[in-house]
């Protein structure tokens, strides 16, 4: 469904942030992209989401290409009527309307009135909680409902593919669970494909059916997350699984770069 092809992304046209970077996402599949704070994974929804350009931005080589068309620097709206739903960091819900209203935003472009209330009680199905806020203000939501308050509206657009950044971020270990595992839900039943960015290894290779790791822009290391778990260098780090604990990223020794897909 989704092809990154050696993508080369620079800001300002002088930072240079991915670096021939190359990834793969099947359809109705759910694809962990992990890695260290300033790895590059943000930066790599962006590209995809065409929101690179409201921070100076811009994808300077390679492809971008989703369901065989070629989408690289397209515009954010354009790229969202093609299927594509990102769900930003940090949740970003309307703050002033309701737990309903902030759902039903997501369907300015849908003219089905019968498909919008049927899709309405499918997110209230998968999350309760929010059907007994629905007449709430998002902005007095706790973290953990804003972020399926943020799922939910993903799913009121009926997307093809959803970019999720950091779903985990500042929730605490039970919600991530729950959240992990209803992400997990929404994928079996509606084989809606998934592309998530995490920095908890254990909770995203639960999920995933395969995974990549990046580092300074470039993926390392990518294969099946059970093959993931039994490598030396991610149970260190990503996973904290040694004798000594966690260590730092400086001590854990470098991946060796992947030969690229593409010359």
């Amino acid at each position: 469904m989704l092809e990154l092809n050696n993508v080369e992304v620079i800001y300002d046209r002088v930072v240079l942030v991915l670096k021939g970077l190359s990834l793969k996402v099947p359809p109705h599949s759910i694809v962990a992209l992990l890695g260290a704070n300033g790895a590059g994974k943000t930066t790599t929804l962006k590209a995809i989401s065409g929101l690179l350009q409201v921070e100076r931005g811009k994808v300077t080589d390679g492809q971008v290409i989703f369901q065989g068309e070629d989408i690289t620097n397209w515009d954010p709206e354009k790229i969202s009527r093609k299927g594509i739903f990102h769900v930003l960091e940090g949740r970003h819900v309307f703050e002033h309307l309701t737990v309903e209203e902030n759902l039903l935003a997501a369907t300015c472009l849908r003219r089905d009135r019968q498909g919008i209330k049927e899709d309405l009680e499918k997110v209230y199905s998968y999350f309760p909680r929010l059907k007994e806020l629905r007449r709430k203000i998002a902005g007095y939501l706790s973290g953990g409902e804003q972020q399926m308050l943020a799922i939910g509206r993903a799913l009121m657009s009926r997307p093809q593919l959803i970019l999720l950044d950091e779903p985990s971020l500042g929730l605490s270990p039970l919600l991530v669970n729950e959240i992990f595992h209803i992400i997990k839900e929404i994928n079996r039943r509606e084989r809606t494909t998934m592309l998530v960015v995490e920095q908890n290894a254990r909770v995203a290779l639960s999920v995933a059916d395969y995974a990549y790791v990046m580092e300074n822009g470039r993926i390392v290391l990518e294969g099946e997350p059970e093959k993931l778990k039994e490598n030396e260098d991610v149970r260190e780090f990503y996973l904290g699984l040694t004798p000594e604990g966690r260590k730092s990223y400086r001590e854990v020794k470098h991946y060796k770069r992947r030969k690229r897909w593409l010359s």
